[in-house]
């Protein structure tokens, strides 16, 4: 009798397990997406020219979706230019496949051809976004990807009325890819832009703008949710709202504890979600961005993109000209420090890792390269720009991916001897001899095993200049448990250390003359990018890529490759 009770008690939790399953399978969903890459005729600051869109839009369009939905995007290329996408801060447990960047996870999708991307959120929550991974073709190449949770499941905070996404750009007067080519030529820093926007529109304070100028429309009481993502190609932003307090409350598509500020900093790549109240008198107010930048002597995009904040049924004064919010300077690293240190994460299960098993340490800058004053050498002091981690500056494939080169065992494509601290230990912030201005070349990946628990220094060097470093981990998402300025001092630095409650991001601005220090479990096999995110730092080699093997098991080996995988 007893046997029979606990056999009876068995198929009770397993069909309790099966229907716990199939509820979850039940609730979530497939979304199948065609993306059209072409070239679009579009008027920006009095001039017509022909964009690379998707579908005809820029920004391309939003995709909303909910936590454990499956993704089916087929990218179809009738541009003229290769492209890939890149899925930001989704994690693609075990499909590196879809993962999207050029070289790395997959060849390029050429002209006519097409490629269909499958993933699924996995306990991912909040605002990410999708960009070219190829060129810089994200300048205007993206879109919003907005991950609600699971039916039945519930935000951390009240559900505002409203919910809006605001994509910062940049854009350029010239073609893109003109620029690019011109400034991989000569060896020079890349033309600035001519204006930043807001979802496409440069606004109110440039030339032929007004017309199309973003406009939110909000009631009087109401809360709004802005999705905030700095879609820049090469510059960090500052953003605020006139008059009105935001309060944060998501990064990366993860939550934190709410606190409210006037003024947010978000770096390339980087998402931010803000609840705004309509609680000021009714009229029109500014939403504006511009730009922190932080290269000593650097020049940059000094000008303000706007959007307009209006509440409805107002009646006097509805064509007056908004007010303007009061933005830091653009070197306001006091502010841009002070935002950053709020950022704390609201504490679950995924505890932060106490024992580490890699612990490396990353230098990250800029450098110059010795080379015969002429045309090709227009940086400074007649060199060329280059940039690296510890004092590598990375070469992409142009023959197969990285991640085929792994999976099908290519030699030849790269090496296995990625530095895991600096090869020469320095003052990394302050008066670096030119003997180590110049980095080496080369394809130097890093291999971590499977589920090894990781942190890493990410030190930024004054070798041509300190600057804020927007670094991205493709793959994962991490936790940032310290940051500060100066040299890192591991005996003194690591006592400060926030295990408790520290904020988790796929892309980390390492301070200005300063470090940051990240954790995270390498519980996801593939190839995996882990670069800055402004894409000419990228272009001069400020980027490397970890290995992670399988685990054992299926939960724990990547997905063999997709039968339409783009060839080289």
């Amino acid at each position: 009798m007893q046997k029979r009770r606990e056999m009876d008690t068995c198929i009770s939790c397993l069909i309790v397990v099966i229907l716990s399953l199939l509820s979850t399978f039940a609730n979530a969903e497939f979304h199948y997406y065609e993306f059209i890459v072409q070239e679009t005729s579009v008027t920006r600051l009095c001039r017509t020219k022909n964009i690379i869109t998707v579908n005809g839009q820029f920004p391309g369009p939003t995709l909303t979706v909910r936590n454990g939905d499956t993704l089916f995007v087929t990218v179809v290329n009738r541009a003229r230019y290769n492209v890939t996408i890149h899925w930001h801060g989704i994690r693609q447990m075990r499909t590196p496949w879809a993962d999207g960047p050029e070289y790395v996870t997959q060849c390029p999708i050429r002209p006519g051809g097409s490629y269909t991307y499958r993933f699924t959120i996995e306990n991912q929550e909040g605002t990410l976004w999708w960009h070219a991974h190829s060129k810089w073709l994200r300048a205007t190449v993206y879109g919003a990807l907005v991950i609600l949770p699971k039916q039945g499941s519930n935000f951390p905070f009240s559900l505002p009325q409203k919910d809006f996404p605001v994509l910062l750009g940049e854009w350029w007067n010239r073609d893109i890819i003109a620029v690019q080519r011109q400034a991989q030529f000569t060896g020079a820093a890349p033309n600035n832009s001519d204006a930043y926007t807001i979802n496409g529109q440069p606004g109110d304070l440039y030339r032929c703008s007004t017309q199309g100028t973003v406009k939110y429309s909000v009631n009087p009481g109401e809360s709004v949710l802005l999705r905030v993502i700095n879609a820049a190609l090469n510059q960090q932003l500052f953003f605020s709202v006139a008059n009105h307090m935001l309060t944060v409350v998501g990064i990366d598509a993860t939550y934190n504890k709410p606190f409210t500020t006037n003024v947010i900093m978000v770096g390339p790549g980087q998402t931010t979600n803000v609840i705004l109240t309509a609680n000021q008198a009714p009229g029109r107010y500014y939403m504006a961005a511009r730009a922190y930048a932080t290269v000593r002597n650097g020049q940059f995009d000094n000008t303000t993109t706007t959007a307009i904040l209006e509440y409805t049924n107002v009646n006097s004064g509805a064509n007056s000209r908004p007010l303007l919010p009061q933005l830091p300077a653009f070197n306001d690293t006091a502010t841009a420090t002070a935002f950053a240190n709020q950022l704390r994460s609201i504490p679950s299960n995924n505890r932060v890792p106490n024992q580490i098993d890699e612990n490396l340490f990353f230098t990250v800058g800029l450098g110059l390269v010795n080379c015969t004053p002429g045309p090709r050498c227009q940086g400074p002091n007649n060199t060329r720009f280059a940039a690296s981690m510890n004092n590598i500056s990375f070469v992409f494939p142009r023959t197969t991916s990285l991640l085929q080169a792994y999976y099908q065992n290519i030699p030849g494509i790269y090496t296995l001897d990625f530095p895991p601290v600096p090869p020469v230990q320095f003052d990394y912030t302050g008066n670096v001899s030119r003997g180590l201005w110049q980095p080496r070349f080369g394809t130097k990946l890093y291999k971590l095993k499977f589920g090894s628990n990781v942190q890493i220094v990410l030190q930024d060097t004054a070798i041509f200049s300190t600057e804020d470093h927007p670094i991205h981990l493709h793959g994962y998402h991490f936790w940032v448990v310290g940051l500060g300025f100066g040299n890192f001092n591991p005996q003194i630095d690591s006592t400060n250390f926030n295990l408790i409650d520290p904020p988790v991001r796929n892309t980390i601005d390492v301070p200005v003359g300063g470090w940051a220090v990240i954790r995270f479990v390498a519980d996801n096999p593939g190839v995996w990018l882990f670069h800055c995110h402004i894409d000419s730092h990228l272009a001069w080699g400020l980027g490397m890529a970890f290995i992670v093997e399988n685990g054992i098991g299926e939960k724990q080996t990547m997905e063999p490759p997709p039968p339409d995988l783009p060839q080289c």
